[in-house]
This record gives structure tokens, C-alpha cells and sequence, in this order.
């Protein structure tokens, strides 16, 4: 077999990864396996927490929500089970900005609910 010299091609992967770790602490910036490792470590993070980014968002809503609601004299969960029974179908994050950005229109739909 042929010798093959893979230094453009190593080189080129070495780039690479460093590019990818530029602004990481210590040896995990410069090291070539540490940069592997860190890669691999950020990688697994980023997509756990693309799920998990989606829970914080919603519980934001329903703090929010729950802040506005006691404002008025009620509270979340008898509000949401309020606005079932009503039939009534907005969603959370709808109710949140509504309430956070203009809370006029907001006791609006809290009096139709009561």
C-alpha cells in the first residue's frame, strides 16, 4: 500500500475543532484533545437543554400569569380551570404577554372568565 500523509487533512481538523473551542478556559482553548473532549461535553449539553429551555419558558408563563392574577384577586389554577370550563382557548404564553404587556386588556378577559 501507498503511504499516505495526512498532514493538510489533520491540520485542517485541528483548525477546525480550535475554531470551535475559541474563548474556553485553560487547556480545553488550546489542548487538541481537551478541545475533543470539550466538544463532545457541549455538544450533549446544548441538546438536553434545548428540551429543557422549553419547561423554563413555560413555567415563566405561569409565573408571570400567577403574579398578574393575584393582582386582580385570583389565583392560577382557579383561573385556568375557570377559563376551561368557560371554554375558552388561550394558551399560557398568549395570557402571559397579555398580562405583561397590556394588563388593561387583561382584566378584560379576567372579567369575562369570572
Amino acid at each position: 500500500m501507498t503511504r499516505v500523509k495526512k498532514g493538510v487533512n489533520a491540520l485542517k481538523t485541528r483548525r477546525n475543532i480550535l475554531k470551535q473551542v475559541k474563548g474556553y478556559r485553560h487547556g480545553r482553548g488550546s489542548k487538541e484533545r481537551q478541545a475533543y473532549e470539550a466538544i463532545a461535553h457541549a455538544g450533549t449539553y446544548s441538546f438536553a437543554h434545548r428540551r429543557d429551555k422549553k419547561g423554563d419558558m413555560r413555567r415563566l408563563w405561569n409565573v408571570r400569569l400567577n403574579s398578574a392574577l393575584r393582582e386582580n384577586g385570583m389565583t392560577y389554577s382557579k383561573f385556568i380551570g375557570a377559563m376551561k370550563k368557560k371554554g375558552q382557548n388561550l394558551n399560557r404564553k398568549m395570557l402571559s404577554e397579555i398580562a405583561h404587556n397590556s394588563p388593561a386588556s387583561f382584566k378584560r378577559i379576567l372579567e369575562t372568565v369570572k
